[in-house]
This record gives structure tokens, C-alpha cells and sequence, in this order.
């Protein structure tokens, strides 16, 4: 279809399309204005959601969340809100409201249930897009019940948001509470036992004891250490008074065993000097002689108890080794058994140092809880109520009459088209061309110059020609 093609379709069809159009504007207009005047009050709702709690002191990371407004959206749509906001209001108690929802209901279901929906229909809840502020509007036809319901619906929301916190803090308290008895019983128990453990085992402390055995097992270890050096000092020096009691160093320091030897070196060299001037017969020899005999005697038995005195302090030594061998020996068993029991102790205590951080735990966990269940706050605040509206909201006049004017104008065209798709006659040179696909090789002039101008216009029937140029007579006879 070509330009020229459409425009003589539409100069064909005006009357069809002024009445379509007058009829969609016109019934637009009539509707419009026949239609009550609803009015629409809006309030702000501004959902927290960066400042920390003040229970938990943290910003809990879902709540920054984008689907976390989409929620919020869909609590304040909810039945439960609505049922509040009838509460709120206290709808229940209104005879119209009652008689109202018997009529349509025949008392069947829940009222609360019913009215709630009935609000729901006229409410409308946007988030905004980039902040965290809901606007929740209400629409009626009394502007001061637009606004009472839009702030009720907002209060409403705001009972619920502190509901569905305080809620479950309430159950998680009640749950804490029955946790904490158990713990504080488990505690008791670990703590009974340990007590009694450190009774029957005379402990009073901890380490105390034990660092003291610890201490004098090593300081009987170092007295053992030392022992066995005496010892086998003893021991060399009592074979040395066996074999070589002369050589033996207590002999040789011993200062009566030096005077002895000093008298009979002394002795004997006057009895040299004596034999040689007066002869080995003379009595002054024969009593030196017996002198130094005597001195000799004196010198053996003094060595023989010098060497004894040695043996002695070598069985004495051993001995003394012997019962620290015997004390090292029982004190490291009694610290062997004292660990050992210290260990069981340790199992006690790591038992009542586990309960109480458990019972510790879950005390904390029950005093925040308790302290939720018991808040009035909620991160959801009324940023600006409702207002009474002054102007209506619906019906829009002035949009409607641009609707109106917009869908009339297409309406009438595709009217025009469809009538023209309908009527399959030959208005125009070009609808000869384009039917039989050949030029136009003239065009007779009309009898009626005048009237040429709406020649296009007029509704006749075709002629002959026409006809045959349409196909209803053999393409050969047209020719």
C-alpha cells in the first residue's frame, strides 16, 4: 500500500473514523467524569539497615542485602499486617464493615480475614530504588480515611517488624533458660567430683605439691651423684690400704704416723752412729735398738688404723649410697604416682573448665536473648505519616482525554483499513495497476468536471469495465 493509497482511504473512510473517534473520547470522558473521586495519602517508611544493633552490636550482613527491601515489601502486603491494621482500628466493632462482609460472606470465614483483603485491594507499596525508604500509599474516596489507613498500614508494619523480632527471642530465651539448668548441673556434677577427687588424694594444690617432690627428687639425684664419687674414692683408697697401706695418702698425712717415722729416722740414725763408735754390743745399742723396735710397732699399728679407719669410711660411703639409691628410688615412684594422679586431676579440671565455659556461653547467649525479647526498638521508622490529600488522585482527566484522543485516532484508522480490506472495489488508476500487474495507458475525464475532486469518494456500483478489471469477467473479453 502506498502513501497516495492511504490517504484515499482515509478521505474515503472520515465518516467511519470521526464516529469511532468521537465515540471512544466522548465514552473516555463520560467514564471519567462519572467515575468517583478516589484520593490517595502516601507515608514514608525508612528501613535502617547500616547502623549497628544495639543488642548485638554488629550490622548483620542479610540485611544489606537487595532482596532484603523486596521482603519488606511483601510483610507489608501480608495478611498479618493487615489483620494488625484491623485491630489497629478497630473495624470489627463498625456495623457497616459487619454487615457488609455477611452480605457477600453469609458469615462464613473470618472477618479479620475478609477485611484484610478488602484493605489490600487499594493498597499500593513502592520501594524506592536507591534508598532504603518505602512509600505505602492508600487509595478511597474519603481523603481522611485514605489517611488514617495509610499510617495504620505503616504502624502496622512496624508492630510486625518488632513482633517478628521480639518472637523468637522469646523462644530462644525460653530455650537458653532450659540449656543453662543442664550445663549448671553438668557443672555442679564436675565440680563435685573433682572436690571429692582432691579430697580422697589429700591435694590441696594444683602444683604446689608436686613442684616440692619434684625438687627434692633432684636434689637426692645430685646427693646420689655425689655419693657415688666418695664412694669410689673410698673405694679406691680401701684397695690401696690393702695392698700399699704405707703409700696411702691418710697414712702419709696422718701427723702421728709423720712424727712416729721422723723419730725412728732420727733413732736410727743415732743408732748408726752409735754402732759404729761403740759397737752393736754396747747397751746404749741394744736399748736403741729396742726403742726403734718399739717405734716401728707403734708405727705399724698406728698405719693399721689408719688403713682401717679408711675401710670403715669406705663401708660407710656405700652404705650411705646404698639408702640414697633406696630414697631416689622411692621418691621418683612417688612422683611417678603423684603425676599420675595429677593427670586424672588435670581430665577433672579440664571437665569443669569445659562445663563452665559452656554454661558461660550459653548464660551470655540467654542474656541477649532476654534482652531482645524485652526491646520496644526496631530498625523501621515513620519518616514522614500521612496527610489528608488535597486533590484527587483518580479519575486523571486531563490523562484520560490524551489516552483517549491517542487510542480513538488508532482505532478509527484500523476501522478504516478494515473496511477498506473488506471492500474489494476499484477506486483509483493505481488499484488498476496493482490488481492486473499492467500501466494505466489513460484515463477517460469524468463527465462531471465539478465534481472530480470527490469522484474517489463516492460509493457507486462498478461498471463493465470495473468488473472485468476485478476478475469477474475473463481477463480475454477485458483485453
Amino acid at each position: 500500500m502506498t502513501l497516495s493509497q492511504f490517504f484515499a482511504i482515509l478521505r474515503a473512510r472520515w465518516l467511519a473514523m470521526l464516529i469511532v473517534f468521537l465515540v471512544v473520547v466522548l465514552g473516555t470522558l463520560a467514564i471519567s467524569f462519572a467515575l468517583p473521586k478516589k484520593y490517595t495519602a502516601t507515608a514514608a517508611i525508612l528501613v535502617d539497615v547500616k547502623s549497628p544493633d544495639p543488642i548485638a552490636g554488629m550490622v548483620f550482613p542479610g540485611v544489606t542485602s537487595p532482596a532484603y527491601m523486596s521482603t519488606q515489601v511483601d510483610v507489608i502486603k501480608s495478611d498479618r499486617v493487615s489483620r494488625r491494621v484491623v485491630q489497629l482500628l478497630n473495624l470489627s466493632s463498625n456495623p457497616a464493615m459487619t454487615k457488609q462482609w455477611r452480605t457477600e460472606t453469609q458469615g462464613a470465614g473470618n472477618f479479620e480475614s475478609w477485611m484484610a483483603s478488602v484493605l489490600q485491594n487499594n493498597l499500593d507499596v513502592k520501594p524506592s530504588r536507591e534508598s532504603n525508604v518505602i512509600s505505602v500509599g492508600y487509595k478511597s474516596v474519603d481523603p481522611k480515611f485514605s489517611s488514617t489507613l495509610a499510617n495504620a498500614f505503616a504502624q502496622a508494619y512496624i508492630d510486625t517488624t518488632l513482633e517478628l523480632r521480639v518472637e523468637p527471642a522469646k523462644q530462644y530465651s525460653t530455650f537458653f533458660d532450659s540449656r543453662a539448668q543442664s550445663l549448671r548441673e553438668v557443672l555442679e556434677a564436675a565440680q563435685t567430683k573433682l572436690s571429692a577427687f582432691q579430697k580422697s588424694n589429700d591435694i590441696i594444690a594444683t602444683d604446689e605439691r608436686l613442684d616440692v617432690e619434684n625438687a627434692r627428687l633432684t636434689e637426692l639425684s645430685s646427693q646420689l651423684v655425689v655419693m657415688q664419687s666418695l664412694a669410689a674414692d673410698s673405694g679406691s683408697r680401701q684397695r690401696q690400704a690393702t695392698s700399699n697401706p704405707e703409700q696411702l695418702q691418710d697414712v702419709l698425712n696422718n701427723p702421728v704416723v709423720a712424727g712416729l717415722r721422723t723419730d725412728i729416722g732420727r733413732q736410727e740414725a743415732r743408732l748408726q752412729e752409735l754402732s759404729s763408735r761403740l759397737g752393736d754390743n754396747h747397751p746404749q745399742v741394744r736399748e736403741l735398738r729396742a726403742n726403734i723396735a718399739e717405734l716401728r710397732s707403734k708405727l705399724a699399728g698406728e698405719t693399721r688404723q689408719v688403713s682401717g679407719s679408711v675401710g670403715v669410711n669406705d663401708q660407710i660411703t656405700r652404705s650411705r649410697e646404698a639408702q640414697l639409691r633406696a630414697s631416689l628410688a622411692e621418691q621418683r615412684t612417688k612422683v611417678l604416682r603423684m603425676k599420675a594422679v595429677r593427670d586424672q586431676q588435670m581430665v577433672l579440671v579440664r571437665d569443669v573448665e569445659n562445663a563452665q565455659k559452656a554454661y558461660d556461653q550459653v548464660v551470655a547467649r540467654m542474656s541477649q536473648t532476654q534482652l531482645e525479647s524485652h526491646t520496644t526498638q526496631t530498625n523501621v521508622l515513620l519518616l514522614n505519616p500521612a496527610t489528608e490529600p488535597t486533590t484527587a488522585s483518580s479519575p486523571r482527566i486531563q490523562l484520560n482525554a490524551l489516552l483517549a484522543v491517542f487510542v480513538g485516532t488508532l482505532l478509527a484508522t484500523g476501522v478504516a483499513l478494515m473496511l477498506e480490506m473488506m471492500d474489494r472495489r476499484v477506486l483509483t488508476p493505481q488499484d488498476v495497476s496493482q490488481a492486473l500487474d499492467v500501466p494505466v495507458i489513460a484515463v477517460l475525464p469524468h463527465r462531471n468536471p465539478v465534481r472530480r475532486w470527490w469522484w474517489p469518494l463516492r460509493r457507486r456500483k462498478p461498471t463493465i469495465l470495473q468488473r472485468r478489471l476485478m476478475g469477474r469477467l475473463p481477463q480475454q473479453a477485458a483485453t
